[in-house]
């Protein structure tokens, strides 16, 4: 029973996402991003990545979208792609769920895409009001995959602005964490961003960035660490980010 109202549920919000198709954008964005690391886990350790990436706020609430391409230096390449679309219950007028802590309730979804496999995950989101902070969302998720047992994520997301010594900066980044079942170990992965914004420096008008990238991850892929395979990665990529 609980797999049926599961199921159902995932194909209601596959409907509700169709539907915002046609909405109208508020605002946007679009960034391409160049990565340069040295200490990738699992496959070839020197790789770069190009980053694309779209933002948008709508008037159901809110989606976000990236595609990477990864080039390793012993020739692979591979390409990934996420697409979180969320629907917004206030802005829908289902129901409108805010206090001091939370901004917003959504219902949230995301689509990974690989060459080997497509996962769905949707659930439950939320928006929240924390100090400082230019935005900062918690997801729960059901994650129904392609090659493993169905599991549960939580991720993380936020962004935030600051000056140092008069320079603008930004931490941004996010933390996924998905629980282990039979055929995989639980997994950790926390992705940052530490950047300095050089426009006003160059003179440009959209925001150019330059900084550093650091991956955490425990069980990479859910593959489980071992003396003999290494799953566990801490590497700090050289980064470039424009937005547009």
């Amino acid at each position: 029973m609980f797999k049926k109202i599961m199921s159902t549920g995932f194909y209601l919000l596959l409907l509700m996402t169709s539907k915002t198709l046609w909405a109208e954008v508020l605002w946007q964005d679009f960034s391409v991003t160049y990565l340069s690391g040295h200490h990738y886990e699992i496959g070839d350790p020197d790789r770069q990545v190009i980053t694309l990436e779209h933002v948008a706020g709508t008037n159901w609430g809110d989606s976000f979208m990236f595609l990477d391409h990864l080039r390793s230096s012993d020739g692979d390449r591979s390409n990934y792609a996420e697409w979180s679309p969320r629907l917004s219950l206030c802005k829908t007028g289902i129901s409108c769920i805010s206090n001091a802590f939370i901004k917003d309730v959504l219902i949230a979804s995301t689509v990974e895409m690989s060459s080997v496999s497509t996962e769905f995950l949707y659930g439950i989101g939320l928006d929240l009001n924390i100090p400082q902070f230019q935005f900062v969302q918690m997801n729960f998720y059901r994650r129904h995959n392609d090659n493993n047992a169905d599991n549960w994520q939580v991720t993380s997301a936020w962004a935030l602005p600051f000056e140092l010594a008069g320079q603008p900066f930004r931490y941004d980044g996010f933390i996924d964490w998905f629980n282990s079942t039979d055929d995989q170990r639980s997994s950790l992965n926390w992705t940052s961003q530490l950047k300095w914004s050089a426009s006003k420096w160059l003179g440009l008008s959209s925001p150019l960035y330059f900084g550093i990238e650091y991956v955490f991850w425990r069980n990479k892929y859910g593959i489980a660490n071992s003396a003999q395979f290494d799953t566990h990665e801490s590497n700090v990529n050289l980064l470039v980010k424009w937005h547009f």
